[in-house]
């Protein structure tokens, strides 16, 4: 990485000439792409975009796909905007060829998908579907024709229907199912795939479809959070285990979504609603893996399902992990809540995305940062960091995305200052392509920086795609 130059923000901003003024203007008064800065992250650097399979397939009844959680959940009355929206997602079961050379156009030289696990195992386990397995056989072999590497996740909130029947991830056995899919996947599809990821952000799922109820499968007990997220982590530790044994040049790891968790007020109430907020967001998920314990304020929850040997399950080695950053995250007491904490105020004078999230970049510099000290300096990639922007504008105000351009390039300003300061930094993956089914927001917002029609499907490079090539050494 070479030396290490110590910078600080206020020199960080200068160096930048003001770009994060930008945030609370018009998208008229935002200046041209080619005015912002370029940075260098060292030869090697990995450039990527992210899809998940629920999100961009579609084709739910396709050629022996069984029915996943998701499938189940969008048919509840008001669970989601759009229950069609979802079994159509963006097609690209029959349109993945045309997403690689989207892929070619932006640049990258990686690729994180998700493979739906009840396309390859219609009931979770047993018999393999042979065409679900031919499709990711198929698009790893596109990738490779594009010269762009596959970084494949094992599970992406995706669970088979079936296996929810037998309790889903609160069953105890739900890490064996999923190191069954892992050994399967490594043997299969090995040859091809160098980066496997395991989960993606378990705490989250547990969060909002074990806890809250808004994602599937919609569950709402604070127990449940704690069964899910706990046999998640050891589900995580058996999938490693089993790719490592099935060979032990595969570069494995797993991606979590790492945000600061911040109070919004300074009453005493809300400080200690945010510690506990941030142990089941972050630390509830790291710190098993990283130190072989769950936080204090979690430990006594947790040790009640423990088997004795569970922590030296989930304490597994990785070869990298992935962080999902979009801003600081603000809560307060909410006794209604089954954690009785629940989002908050934001601070005022934040800039905000289309969702009511707030634009913060260098918060993603603090949560590197504490990655290199609190845990070790892991070797990390940004696996998701992107802007929404509002799902019904026309097509022309969607491509001309200098916005988008300009959140990411924020964003990037504070990854290399991390990275320069330390932090073993070493690729970005934006989200997303596409435009895609953004679970239970339907169809409502946009994350890709490749415009997709929802009448025709057809695709149109945003501005945004254009702009990430220039970043890139392809």
């Amino acid at each position: 990485m070479g030396g290490i130059r110590h910078l600080s923000r206020r020199q960080l901003i200068r160096d930048t000439a003001g770009l994060f003024s930008i945030f609370g203007l018009r998208p008229a008064t935002i200046g041209r792409a080619a005015e912002l800065p370029s940075f260098d992250f060292g030869k090697g650097f990995v450039w990527g975009a992210s899809t998940s399979a629920y999100q961009i397939e579609g084709a739910v009844s396709e050629d022996g796909r069984g029915p996943s959680i998701w499938d189940e959940f969008v048919t509840r009355p008001g669970a989601v905007p759009d229950a069609e929206a979802a079994r159509i997602a963006c097609d690209h079961y029959h349109r993945a060829r045309e997403d690689v050379r989207l892929l070619e156009r932006a640049g990258v030289n990686a690729y994180r998908f998700s493979v739906s696990w009840s396309r390859i195992l219609p009931k979770g386990v047993g018999p393999v579907n042979r065409a679900g397995l031919d499709f990711y056989d198929r698009l790893i072999d596109q990738l490779a024709e594009a010269k762009i590497a596959p970084w494949l996740c094992l599970y992406h909130w995706d669970l088979p229907q079936a296996l929810q029947d037998k309790g889903g991830w609160l069953n105890r056995d739900s890490m064996h199912w999923f190191a069954e899919l892992a050994a399967l996947l490594g043997r299969r599809l090995g040859d091809r795939v160098g980066h496997w990821i395991m989960l993606n952000e378990a705490a989250i799922h547990s969060l909002f479809g074990h806890g809250f109820g808004t994602h599937a499968p919609g569950l709402r007990s604070r127990e449940a959070i704690i069964a899910s997220l706990h046999h998640q982590n050891l589900a995580q530790g058996l999938g490693l285990q089993a790719l490592r044994q099935e060979n032990s040049v595969f570069r494995l790891g797993t991606v979590m979504c790492l945000e600061p968790v911040r109070p919004s007020s300074t009453s005493a109430l809300d400080r200690a609603a945010a510690e506990i907020f941030d142990s089941f967001w972050n630390r509830a998920s790291l710190d098993p893996l990283f130190h072989g314990s769950y936080p204090a304020n979690l430990a006594a929850e947790f040790e009640r399902i423990m088997g004795h040997d569970d922590l030296d399950t989930i304490r597994q080695p990785i070869d990298f992990l992935g962080v999902n950053y979009y801003g600081r995250i603000y809560v307060q007491v909410d006794q209604s809540s089954p954690v009785g904490v629940g989002f908050g105020p934001i601070p005022r004078d934040l800039p905000f995305t289309v969702m009511g999230w707030p634009i913060e970049p260098d918060g993603l510099y603090d949560q590197l940062v504490e990655l290199r000290d609190r845990y070790g300096n892991p070797e990390v990639y940004i696996t998701e960091n992107g802007r929404s922007t509002g799902g019904n504008a026309s097509k022309e105000e969607a491509v001309d995305d200098e916005d988008r351009i300009a959140y990411i390039s924020a964003h990037l300003s504070y990854a290399h200052l991390a990275q320069r300061n330390g932090v073993d930094l070493r690729g970005y993956f934006v989200w997303s392509l596409l435009d895609a089914f953004e679970w239970n927001d339907g169809r409502k917002f946009r994350f890709g920086i490749v415009y997709v029609d929802w009448s025709t499907l057809a695709r149109t490079p945003k501005k945004s795609l254009l702009w990430l090539h220039t970043l890139t050494d392809r």
